[in-house]
């Protein structure tokens, strides 16, 4: 059993999802049960699954939620590529906050 508040990688998931859930704000109120739903639900899916991983008793458990988190992540970084598509926001944001998912697959690849 891992102590998930000490995980670097569950510590800057959950600064993603907060920073996620900030951008989300300035979504289109429209968008309130299509991409801000989906985008906010998969942000915080990857550090629930590192905490439910390391909450359980052996190693196999543990990467299996951890392969759920990274799939989790490709996730949020394609509706983060659609929300640049469709305006929500700006190319700054968007490199700012996808280089950040993509330094989270890193650790979470090693982890595993």
């Amino acid at each position: 059993m891992h102590n998930f508040k000490e995980l670097h990688v569950w510590q800057r998931s959950v600064e993603l999802a907060t920073e996620i859930y900030q951008l989300t704000k300035t979504y289109p109120k429209n968008e309130m049960y299509g991409l801000i739903s989906q985008i906010r639900r998969c942000s915080v899916s990857v550090s629930s699954n590192i905490a439910e991983g390391a909450g359980r008793s052996g190693k196999k458990e543990f990467r299996h939620f951890l392969n759920i988190a990274y799939g989790s992540s490709f996730e949020l970084e394609t509706q983060l590529f659609i929300s640049n598509n469709l305006g929500y926001l700006d190319q700054a944001k968007f490199e700012f906050l996808n280089e950040k998912i993509v330094e989270l697959q890193k650790m979470l690849y090693k982890l595993i």
